[in-house]
């Protein structure tokens, strides 16, 4: 009985001391994730408006060439020059979120970028959805209407993009996240009074 009383306590002191640590590692590390997904976000809209930067004055060149806008509660990013519009994505992939930022032409129905920062598909397979080859096949496309990610191996339309071979489920996923988040968008970027 002793003994068990012993272990017990062992197994809750080391619980109590593993906790503490993850909780401090979490407090530490907290501020430079946080740090580092905005640099990822201001790279990716810099990327897409062939701004020069490199890591030392990303935020400074970001402050520069890039108008923050807010409407409606939502986060607009307007090129200075070429007056291209970044907005944020998010949505329900097969096997967890898939984030991103995509940027359209003047016209808010031109895709100029798409990137994604945050996915979980499959690797090889629905993973695809956050690679730049594939990500290339939308620059060009129109999102307006909507946009359709096809299986069908005809020609594209203006609007269609393939679908990712072997990931059906990915490709109809990432085509409803993209076209209700810019059905949400585009209402809110036409409300704005400039």
């Amino acid at each position: 009985m002793k003994q068990n009383i012993k272990l017990m306590l062992f197994v809750l002191i080391l619980g109590v001391l593993t906790s503490g640590l993850l909780v401090g590692v979490d407090a530490l590390t907290r501020d430079r994730i946080a740090q580092n997904a905005e640099a990822e976000l201001k790279a990716a809209i810099l990327d897409a408006n062939n701004e020069p930067y490199n890591l030392t004055n990303i935020h400074e060149v970001f402050a520069e060439a890039i108008e923050v806008i807010e409407v409606e509660g939502l986060t607009f990013y307007r090129h200075k020059g070429t007056q291209n519009v970044s907005y944020p994505f998010e949505g329900g992939g097969v096997w967890g979120p898939i984030e991103g930022i995509i940027t359209l032409e003047d016209d808010f129905e031109t895709i100029v970028a798409i990137k994604v920062l945050v996915q979980e598909e499959t690797p090889g397979l629905g993973g695809i959805v956050a690679e730049a080859k594939y990500l290339a096949n939308f620059v060009g496309i129109k999102i307006f209407p909507i946009i359709e990610i096809e299986k069908d191996p005809a020609p594209n339309g203006p609007n269609e993009v393939d679908a990712i071979t072997g990931a059906t489920r990915t490709s109809e996923a990432f085509e409803d996240l993209l076209n209700q988040n810019y059905s949400d968008h585009k209402t809110a970027w036409e409300s704005r009074t400039e």
